[in-house]
């Protein structure tokens, strides 16, 4: 059985945005003086050397597909690239990122089945919207959240309303600039 893991940025209040985002990136449009710095950098590594694939929104791979089969000289960027690609999407009829599949239809019960599989963590990146369908239907194993020490008063919140969270702090590690690294796993 596979682990399904949420990776997000938020914020003190809750709010998910990338707080390290780069103007040019077109990975969003919000951006801070903030780092992650180099525990923060081995701890994203660490996140992707567990993740056997990715699983992704429709905006989310839009904007990762537009960056990252582009970047060159960098080992994040071959790894990313080399992971199998699941979009959750009822609009996306083509990928054209290498190694991506489309779960239309129910991707809820298609994700299940990725769960019930061997090949390591699948990974969530952003995709607020995927999120918030994985937890309604109780398919977060775990989430790695990266807390900037701001507060941002608007945007999506991490849980879906009327969503409980069933979850126990399992680490914890202070970061760069008051960057909170915590990772939590459901209560058994």
């Amino acid at each position: 059985m596979r682990k399904l893991v949420v990776t997000q940025y938020i914020s003190l209040d809750g709010v998910i945005e990338d707080p390290v985002g780069m103007e040019d990136s077109g990975l969003g449009d919000w951006t801070g003086p903030f780092t992650r710095g180099p525990e923060g950098e081995r701890l994203k590594q660490e996140e992707l050397d567990a993740a056997g694939s990715l699983l992704l929104g429709r905006r989310t791979y839009d904007a990762f597909a537009a960056v990252w089969p582009h970047v060159v000289d960098s080992p994040f960027a071959d790894q990313i690239n080399a992971l199998p690609k699941h979009v959750a999407s009822t609009t996306l009829t083509r990928a054209e990122w290498q190694g991506t599949s489309i779960l239309a239809g129910d991707a809820l019960a298609a994700i299940a089945a990725l769960k019930d599989g061997t090949g390591g963590d699948i990974l969530v990146y952003g995709s607020l919207k995927l999120v918030h369908g994985l937890q309604r239907a109780g398919l977060v194993d775990a989430y790695n959240l990266m807390v900037y020490p701001v507060a941002l008063g608007a945007g999506g919140r991490l849980f879906a309303d009327g969503v409980r969270s069933n979850f126990a702090l399992a680490a914890a590690t202070t970061l760069d600039e008051g960057i909170q690294w915590l990772r939590y796993e459901v209560r058994p």
